[in-house]
């Protein structure tokens, strides 16, 4: 596959339910005692993901090691799908999950459960969603990748318009795509944020479709995400990190397709940042970062 072509940034968030909103659960650590408890008592807490190795898997990953509980030998995770992530939650089947909007909200609005943090807290601006392709397929039809890249940048462009957040909120909750009410949908995509446990706040971080640079392909964010899949066990030994990036990550498809539109310029790579745990990031030295935390998978 290749990602010419960022879809989104932020707006996923991790979501728990009542029982541990009751117990004073703010953070991840809050979380540990509990979790040591229910496994010792061999009913492991449970929290869902929607893909073993996609975001929503990286990010309930990275929260729950980030309280010192390991997710796979501490709790279970489990697979289910967005849809059907509230009506478990609701019949007790887990105890939170990580999923994109409106589910998040609408846990808050049935009153079974609250948001304890969002992916946007965990990293600013991060990479979501992507527009990718076969590698063939791009090299085969060139034009056709840059026709299909330069039609979403105008529906992003319409997107990141606030006012037409209404009329977004109204599509796409229609019962062909998540069959969800406007108002579930709308109020974090305007940046309201009612995270169900008293805190409201209005969320500069929220959803993006073109802003801030939303959609141009840094190759480090490839990079970060294997150091996630080697932390984890998901590749057996150090990848070629600067190598996969490259041949994934494909800036220069972008950058050729928006050149004649001439919305773009060239975006400065991100090499450094860091998460809300304060472990620094370098893809210079991705082996380091990916071997530096506690909690981890790997032999």
């Amino acid at each position: 596959m290749v990602i010419p072509w960022l879809l989104n940034r932020n707006g996923q968030a991790i979501t728990l339910n009542n029982k541990l909103k009751a117990a004073g659960v703010k953070t991840a650590k809050d979380v540990k005692p509990l979790a040591d408890k229910a496994k010792a008592a061999g009913d492991p807490l449970s929290f869902a993901m929607t893909f073993p190795p996609g975001t929503h898997a990286m990010w309930m990953r990275y929260w729950l090691a980030s309280g010192g509980i390991h997710p796979d030998r501490d709790v279970s995770l489990i697979t289910i799908p967005p849809a059907q992530m509230v009506q478990n939650m609701k019949i007790d089947k887990m105890d939170g999950f990580c999923v994109g909007e409106p589910w998040n909200n609408r846990a808050i609005k049935d009153g079974i459960g609250f948001t304890a943090v969002t992916t946007q807290q965990i990293w600013k601006d991060h990479p979501e969603k992507v527009l990718a392709f076969t590698e063939e397929f791009a090299t085969k039809n060139p034009k056709t990748v840059k026709a299909v890249m330069r039609a979403v940048l105008e529906a992003s462009q319409w997107n990141d318009k606030l006012e037409n957040r209404p009329r977004m909120a109204e599509v796409v909750g229609q019962p062909q795509y998540v069959n969800a009410a406007r108002e579930i949908i709308l109020g974090r995509m305007l940046s309201d944020y009612d995270y169900g446990d008293g805190r409201k706040e209005k969320d500069k971080y929220y959803m993006t479709f073109f802003d801030r640079q939303t959609n141009f392909p840094q190759k480090s964010h490839g990079v970060w995400w294997l150091t996630q899949f080697r932390r984890w066990g998901m590749v057996k030994s150090a990848p070629d990190y600067e190598g996969v990036a490259r041949r994934v990550l494909r800036p220069d498809i972008y950058l050729e397709a928006m050149k004649e539109l001439g919305v773009t310029r060239k975006v400065a790579e991100m090499q450094k940042f860091t998460l809300f745990d304060g472990i620094p990031f370098d893809a210079k030295d991705p082996e380091k970062y990916a071997t530096a935390f506690p909690v981890h998978n790997m032999s």
